[in-house]
């Protein structure tokens, strides 16, 4: 059997994200309910490593699914972008009753559908929250910016993070060392050392472990900054225990830190006009 065959389909993993939630004291970030199911359900690494496209795996973007579907059932809540918090309906379902909601939902979203005006526009919502714009800008980032203009932007999503003596460095035979960088954190500063690279596909550990061999000894910290995705294994590789740990910043976290700061990406309310043919009936 391929190995994209057992990564589980959405519906059976919205029991284990309920589960996850739980045990994250009800709350908790995209990335902490992956690295939860993971734990729980025991995901092997080569079924976390199957891509769904050239920026996200395909385990991703079915836990987006399973998340869209417990929050159409009240059971999930999204309070700010990407926290989710278990509600108190979705505490109290039983994983019969979770197994029911993706042919309620989609039920209940027909009916609606049926009752609007032939002529009312209506905004799709029924998706994950993995929008397509995503998918978009990290388009323009690999395929539109050269290697030194993304290090640019590198450079300047640091310093619009709170980071001070930002420097683009990129000297060849530097280690893959692209700049440095001054986290201050009130009384306390760190040394960073940054690597951003474009890539479609996920960084493999190897990447990992020359970063922090160029590092070591020169910075607190590590930070990669890429496009694409991090396999399982680069992940184990920053957090190994007895080495200097590195932070992760994939495509995915990196939309949201655009989207966030601001920096080439701008969203807008979108007006809803909908006919309400019974008021004109009263007059």
């Amino acid at each position: 059997m391929p190995t994209e065959a057992k990564v589980p389909p959405y519906d059976k993993l919205m029991w284990p994200v309920l589960k996850a939630i739980k045990a994250l004291g009800g709350s908790a970030t995209n990335d902490e309910l992956l690295e939860k199911v993971i734990e729980l359900e025991h995901i092997p690494d080569a079924v976390q490593n199957v891509l769904h496209t050239e920026h996200q795996t395909k385990l991703a973007y079915r836990l987006a699914w399973a998340r869209t579907y417990l929050g159409k059932a009240g059971a999930l809540e999204n309070p700010t972008q990407g926290v989710w918090a278990i509600t108190q309906s979705g505490n109290a379902l039983t994983p019969e009753q979770v197994a029911q909601i993706p042919s309620e939902v989609r039920k209940g979203y027909k009916e609606e559908k049926s009752k609007k005006p032939k002529d009312h526009r209506e905004v799709e919502d029924f998706s994950p929250e993995f929008k397509d714009w995503k998918d978009g800008l990290l388009a323009v980032l690999t395929d539109q910016l050269k290697p030194d203009a993304f290090e640019r932007l590198a450079q300047r999503v640091l310093r619009e993070s709170g980071f001070v003596k930002v420097e683009v460095t990129g000297r060849s035979g530097d280690g893959g060392i692209d700049g440095v960088g001054v986290l201050r954190l009130a009384l306390l500063s760190f040394q960073v050392r940054f690597q951003c690279k474009k890539y479609k596909g996920s960084v493999p550990p190897s990447a990992i472990r020359d970063f922090r061999g160029a590092m070591v000894g020169r910075a607190d910290k590590g930070l990669f900054i890429t496009t694409g995705t991090f396999t399982a294994e680069a992940k184990k590789e920053a957090t190994r225990d007895g080495a200097p740990a590195i932070d992760l910043i994939d495509g995915d976290s990196l939309c949201d830190l655009l989207k966030t700061l601001k920096l080439g990406v701008t969203t807008r309310m979108v007006e809803e006009v909908s006919i309400d043919p019974s008021w004109f009936a009263k007059i």
